[in-house]
């Protein structure tokens, strides 16, 4: 009977996400005053008073979705949490992961930052606009849409990026191909096949620039093995080790964010509750589709944070 932390990924950030926390806790408001000064710039003032078209931009969205989780952990750990011996494990939904591996140790907040900023940059470069495309198939098993993907691939690369779980599956690549896949979805017989207004092809292998770009920021940066385990999102298996965890990043700027396998991990080694930290409940509403054993907390106000040391302290 364990406890897993959780990490949002793009499309959880909010204007404002975060001013309460900073407002409440000295802990919060040193972390964005960090993140700011790390990035050489005023993140924080973006993220509380926008414009949405700026904190949506993948450059900004990703370190400061970062922030915000980061935030609560340290106010959770300043109020007497013990992370190494009430955590069992973290996960991210892709950038969400490097979230997980700055609690667990691997990186510093301002080395996650800069990651997290040249990561958004490099997936924002990789792909003109236009030629790239996703879509959401829900309601079709995994090897169906890998089917149609493949089918579609005649005209262009179109792969499977997200495995959300509840039979929600995101797809990626040419825009051609995407669209071609979307309609052979919904022919088989998908509850919906929807375009998404997204600005890049994320996890497919036409993120490649971008993944060589991760690589040389990864092998540049300081890194340490995490201190607890980390479930890879392309593995859907824990890792520890540096080296590997800097590899499977670099991976999973092209490969497959496998959401709903990682939950179906943490139920199958005896974890009962999953905290999720950050702006948004987007996982905890998965993890109730993937598997009703596990329970998701959603952790992101102060009252949230409050009840969350309720129940870990108890």
């Amino acid at each position: 009977m364990s406890i897993a932390f959780t990490f949002p990924g793009q499309g959880s950030q909010a204007v404002g996400m975060g001013k309460d926390l900073a407002d409440a806790f000295p802990e919060a408001a040193a972390v964005f005053a960090e993140v700011d000064e790390a990035l050489g710039q005023k993140l924080s003032e973006i993220m509380w008073n926008g414009p949405e078209e700026t904190l949506t931009l993948t450059a900004n969205a990703q370190p400061a979705l970062m922030a915000v989780s980061m935030a609560v952990i340290r106010v959770l750990e300043a109020k007497g949490l013990d992370l190494k011996s009430k955590v069992s494990f973290v996960a991210g939904h892709s950038l969400g992961e490097y979230s997980a591996l700055c609690v667990a140790g691997t990186f510093s907040i301002a080395d996650t930052a800069r990651l997290l900023r040249i990561r958004g940059n490099a997936m924002q470069a990789a792909v003109p606009v236009g030629k790239g495309a996703m879509a959401a198939i829900i309601g079709l098993e995994h090897a169906d849409v890998e089917a149609v993907c493949r089918e579609a691939s005649a005209l262009g690369s179109c792969q499977i990026a997200n495995d959300n779980g509840g039979g929600q599956l995101v797809i990626s690549g040419e825009k051609a191909a995407v669209e071609k896949a979307a309609a052979l979805a919904s022919e088989k017989g998908a509850k919906r096949a929807l375009m998404l207004p997204v600005s890049a092809p994320f996890h497919s292998a036409l993120m490649a620039p971008a993944a060589d770009a991760m690589r040389e920021a990864l092998a540049k940066v300081e890194k340490r093995n995490s201190v607890m385990p980390v479930i890879a999102n392309v593995l859907a298996a824990p890792v520890s080790d540096a080296d590997e965890i800097a590899r499977l990043l670099v991976e999973q700027v092209t490969g497959q964010v496998r959401w709903r396998e990682t939950v179906e991990w943490f139920a199958a080694n005896n974890v009962t509750t999953l905290y999720e930290l950050g702006s948004g409940k987007v996982l905890t509403g998965l993890a109730r589709r993937i598997d009703k054993t596990v329970n998701g907390i959603a952790v992101n106000t102060p009252a949230d944070i409050d009840a969350a040391l309720a129940a870990l302290l108890a």
